[in-house]
């Protein structure tokens, strides 16, 4: 008998990709989406998997309608990926930022103890929980420190997620996933911002691109590895927290330049601290420039995950490396540019 599933955050980069993972696997997959005016699902169409989500109105910010979802499909398995996850945007909207990723777990939890407390139940947390390390790697048992109000939204799940586990037994698992990317990540993350950047300035359809802080560190996977190990922990007999991550670590200026050869760019940077640039060795262009307005309130210098917990007792392994992942990302947004499509 096939199981089902709710993934809320369908319509994200995660979502499509678990979703495309559990149709895999043959569940039968509900997709939680907040009704909007014009539902986004570009992602699902990449991935051509559209027609087989059934799309469900799904707002975190609505206990009635969590609970109402819930008890009509009746899902085994509940993967919470819906989340206001920009950083950034966090220092700006902490208000909403906490009353969606917070209250909106606690919905689901709720939901799930009253209506059938054997649905299993995957929390998306994340190491922006990390925040000011205070041990590299970051472990299952590091100490956590958020430095966004993103990352303290994300730590106040997951305690959350821990507490439902250990007083309700409900089979509750945090995944602390580590920057994880791919040719579905949204153009407001860094990462997908430097690919689509460079790709629309090799088109002639962009001047510049404008960074922050260089030197921040980051583990960055790939986002289809990373889904699996959601699925893993899904299964697990005992429900437990684990770190996803590839125990590397790399600046924002190495993803820079390790993307800059993908798309036909030699970069050789001039300059010092804010007035620092990349530019182009071939023909002199300037390719990077630093915006002191993308530099973070409070900014997480450093972070690099050991993954080691669930490689021993999940199994999991990430596959693609991280010029695979950078490759991936230059190629997908140089197509997206040369055939004219829109880069969402």
């Amino acid at each position: 008998m096939s199981k089902t599933a709710l993934v809320t955050g369908i319509t994200g980069q995660d979502g499509a990709y678990l979703a495309q993972l559990l149709l895999g696997k043959g569940y039968k997959v509900y997709g939680g989406a907040r009704r909007t005016s014009s539902l986004n699902t570009w992602r699902l169409a990449e991935l051509g998997i559209e027609p087989e989500v059934e799309l469900i109105d799904f707002e975190l910010m609505e206990t009635g309608n969590v609970l109402r979802v819930i008890e009509r499909i009746r899902p085994d398995e509940v993967y919470n990926l819906a989340a206001q996850s920009f950083v950034q945007a966090s220092f700006e909207y902490p208000i909403y930022t906490i009353e969606t990723n917070t209250l909106g777990t606690v919905r689901i939890l709720e939901a799930i103890r009253q209506v059938n407390p054997k649905i299993r139940f995957y929390q998306a947390s994340t190491s922006e929980m990390y925040g000011q390390v205070q041990k590299t790697p970051q472990t299952e048992r590091t100490p956590f420190y958020p430095r966004s109000p993103y990352g303290i939204s994300k730590l106040h799940s997951h305690w959350l997620t821990v507490n439902y586990r250990e007083s309700y037994g409900i089979a509750a698992s945090s995944g602390i996933l580590f920057n994880h990317e791919s040719p579905l990540r949204g153009r407001e993350f860094v990462t997908r911002k430097i690919t689509s950047g460079l790709a629309l300035i090799k088109r002639g359809r962009l001047d510049v691109l404008a960074l922050g802080n260089l030197e921040a560190k980051r583990d960055w996977g790939f986002a289809g590895d990373y889904v699996e190990g959601m699925w893993l922990m899904a299964q697990a007999p005992v429900a437990d927290d684990y770190v996803l991550a590839t125990g590397e670590t790399h600046s924002v200026r190495h993803f820079v330049e390790a993307a800059a050869p993908q798309l036909g760019f030699a970069i050789e940077w001039q300059g010092q601290g804010q007035d620092e640039t990349g530019v182009d060795r071939k023909s002199g262009r300037t390719l990077v420039r630093i915006n002191k307005e993308h530099f973070r309130p409070a900014e997480v210098s450093v972070l690099m995950g050991s993954p080691e917990k669930a490689r021993q007792k999940l199994g999991w392994e990430r596959r693609v490396t991280f010029n695979e992942l950078v490759a991936r990302m230059a190629e997908a947004d140089e197509r997206r540019v040369r055939d004219g499509g829109i880069l969402l």
